[in-house]
Formats: C-alpha cells, structure tokens, sequence
C-alpha cells in the first residue's frame, strides 16, 4: 500500500513582478493525504472524486501547479465530466472584490512615469556637475555653473530647473489624491442601486457565460455599459505561505514577500507581496476600499455591449483557463464586471464574483499574463 498525495506548488509574482527573476524566489510546495492504494490504477481511478490537476507557468518561472503524486511519480486521471470545487470565496474576494469601484484618474499613472524621467534628469545633472572640474581643467565650456541668489544662499543654475521638475509632479499627485478622496465621498452619497445579475446556466471555464443584466437605477450621466469575463489568480494566504517555508512571521520574510503591514481594514487582506502603492488615496470608512486591484496573473474575455432585454453572452478567456480554485495557497478565481461609461467622473465597475466549473480537458498554461499591482493599471 502506498500513500496518494494532492500537491499544491506555488511561485507567486510580487509587486512589480517585471523587476523580479522568477528562479531566484522560492516555490511553496504543499502536500495533502488523499488515502493508500496497491496500484497506480486504483489511485488514478480514485482522482475520478478528486478535482482535476492544472498547470500554469513553468518550473522556471511564475507556477501555480496542482498534481498529484503516488510513489512519488506524477499520475492523471482523465475526467468525463466537467468539475465545480466545493468551498466558500476567500476572504479577498469577500472584501475587495465585489460590489462598486471606481478607476483611478489617469493622471496617477503619467505623473509616476513622469518621475522615472525627473530622476534620470537629476543625476544627469549631478554627474555632470560631477565631471565639470575636469571639463574646465581641458578648456571645455561647460554651462550651468554659476550660481542664482535666492535670499541669503546662493545656489547652483541648474537647480532653478531641476528642483520644480522634481516637486511638481510630487505636489500634482497630492492635489490628485485629494480630488480622488472628493470623487469617493460623492459617489457614497449618490448610493446607487445594485445591479441584478442573473445566470442563465451554470458557468463553465471553456463554455460561453449566459446571463441577464437589470438596472434598477439609470443614470441619465452614463453612455454604456460593456460586460466582462476575467479570471486571475489571487495571492496565497501570507500566514500558510510562510509556515509552507518554514519561515517565523516574527523573522524576516523570505524573498518576495513584504514584512507585515498594518491593517487599517481588516487583518488577514494582506497578501504579504506589496511593496508599493496599489491605489490612490481612498477613505478608511469603506472597508476594502474602492478601487479593484488587479490580480497579478489574469486575463479576460472580448467584451461585450449590455442593451436592455438582450441575454448577455460572454466568451471565456483564451487560452483554457482552470475553474474556480479556493484554498489556501491556489486561488484561481473568476468575475463578472460591468463597466459602466459614464460622461464625467470616469467609469464605474460592477464587479460580481462566480465559481465555475473546472472543463473535462486538463489545463496548462505555459505563458503567463502577467500585471502590475496596481489599480490604475487595470485591463478595464
């Protein structure tokens, strides 16, 4: 008799992940005893209970991989039916994924670029004030070196030029912020009618979502709303990724991973893999905030126009995603968002989660779509 395991394995992007080499981070790897059997076949026929294996990413790179293993090989089973996962939604999902959101004001995003250009600027400069005594010791001209009073202080030329460059965009993002803290408390006082949202069928992750749109609540202010199907993956749990390390939360994390930060929201939201800002400024009262995240591997489907009456059909993501994954260090997980356009204030997101059943067809994913952490980055 040998022991059949479920094994979980996991390399998650972090914050900015572009700036990350995917080999030198860790993979998490979990196992879970699913019962002893003689033969390879009798385990491969009890994976028939069992939700079907998946691989996305490469061993190489980002992974998110569930298999499983007997006598420490790899077996499959081929399924014939479709599979939807037991299990609740996690807590993300719960707080900061469904309900109303708002998109970031674009100007968040090119005032950040902006500043990339402001500090290559800057040390420009102070290289170039660097090898000005060698310029004037070859009796090369060199401009920029004398000096502006202001005050009692004299100070160099080119920081009459430099010093607004860098604090301009600093003092537009503050005065940006505040607009978008003024944005928030304008659209929680207008407190709008939830849409409803209703399934034609069950979903399926490489089957057409059907499904009907109501708005109890139109405003005049809005010029369309397009439907959307994305699926992502979501960030582990931060305290079941650390003890898969063998890593104290009380110690220093391992790479990859952020020391704790405080929660002004609810504990246990955060992922442990930030390492900057996500989202503009928002208000503490709204608890998980109002501006979606985006998961850091996701990908949707084309959308598509709502007209009132008409039975929404939404084409899944391409390639074949896996269904609905909720544990505690795989999280594949689908949404529904209605992008509403509206005429001033930018658009506005319904966003509906759903669990949909895993295809009959085993998936695997070589080429991650991957994103930036943050909400002004959004696919919509």
């Amino acid at each position: 008799m040998k022991q059949l395991h479920e094994q979980h394995r996991i390399r998650y992007p972090p914050f900015e992940a572009s700036r990350w080499d995917p080999k030198s981070l860790p993979i998490a790897v979990r196992q879970f005893p699913l019962g002893e059997y003689e033969t390879k076949e009798a385990a491969r026929k009890s994976l028939l209970e069992q939700p079907p294996s998946f691989k996305l990413g490469m061993d190489d790179g980002w992974l998110i991989e569930r298999s499983f293993i007997y006598d420490d090989e790899k077996v499959d089973a081929e399924h014939d039916d479709s599979h939807l996962e037991s299990g609740s939604y996690v807590r993300a999902v719960k707080k900061q994924r469904q309900g109303w959101y708002l998109i970031p004001n674009p100007i968040h995003h090119k005032l950040r670029q902006f500043i990339n250009g402001v500090v290559i600027v800057l040390l420009a400069c102070l290289f170039y004030l660097f090898i000005s005594p060698v310029l004037l010791f070859m009796n090369l001209p060199v401009y920029g070196l004398e000096t502006v009073r202001w005050g009692l202080l004299d100070y160099p030329a080119l920081a009459v030029f430099v010093v607004p460059l860098i604090f301009a965009p600093l003092f537009i993002r503050v005065m940006a912020n505040l607009m978008e803290l003024r944005r928030q408390n304008q659209f929680l006082k207008r407190n709008l009618q939830t849409p409803v949202v209703e399934f034609i069928q069950p979903s399926m992750a490489d089957e057409i979502l059907e499904l009907n749109v109501n708005f109890p609540e139109w405003d005049p202010t809005w010029n369309h709303v397009d439907a959307i199907l994305r699926v992502g993956v979501l960030a582990p749990s931060r305290e079941t990724l650390l003890e898969t390390l063998d890593r104290s939360p009380k110690r220093q994390p391992p790479p990859g991973l952020s020391t704790e930060l405080p929660h002004h929201w609810e504990i246990g939201l955060d992922d442990g893999t930030a390492g900057g800002e996500d989202a503009p400024m928002e208000l503490k009262e709204v608890k998980g905030g109002l501006y979606l995240r985006p998961m850091r591997i996701m990908n949707q489907g084309a959308p598509q126009r709502w007209e009132e009456g008409q039975v929404l059909k939404l084409q899944p993501p391409e390639p074949r995603w896996p269904g609905s994954v909720n544990t505690e260090l795989l999280r594949v997980h689908w949404e529904c968002i209605l992008r509403i356009d509206r005429q001033r204030g930018g658009a506005l997101l319904w966003v509906q989660p759903l669990k949909v059943a895993h295809s009959a067809k085993r998936t695997m994913l070589e080429h991650l779509p991957l994103h930036d952490g943050r909400s002004e980055l959004d696919l919509t």
